[in-house]
């Protein structure tokens, strides 16, 4: 089943979280993740959005997700996303395929 990676980030360091950024994209793409989504200036309905980033991903799965979060090459630049920002991340799942 489809799996979503939504990530509400807060960058306080740009620097910092621009050396995450240069490495992610190659390991991301490793394991068949889609970016559906990153903004920065989202159209708020309701409530507060405090974030300055907000980021939409899609996987295959969720042990394809778990696979891209947990591997060497993404836990070997995630140390410059949590120096440079703090987030709230959270896997979620897609619906299930409409029986054919």
């Amino acid at each position: 089943m489809t799996v979503y990676i939504v990530a509400q980030i807060t960058i306080s360091d740009r620097e910092t979280y621009g050396k995450y950024e240069q490495g992610f994209m190659p390991v991301f793409n490793l394991f068949d993740g889609k970016m559906l989504s990153v903004d920065e200036a989202p159209h708020v309905l309701e409530g507060d959005w405090a974030c300055t980033r907000t980021v939409l991903a899609e996987f295959p799965d969720r042990d394809m997700a778990l696979a891209w979060y947990n591997c060497p090459e993404y836990q070997a630049i995630l140390p410059h996303r949590l120096k440079g920002a703090k987030a709230h991340i959270a896997i979620l799942n897609g619906f299930p395929a409409p029986a054919a």
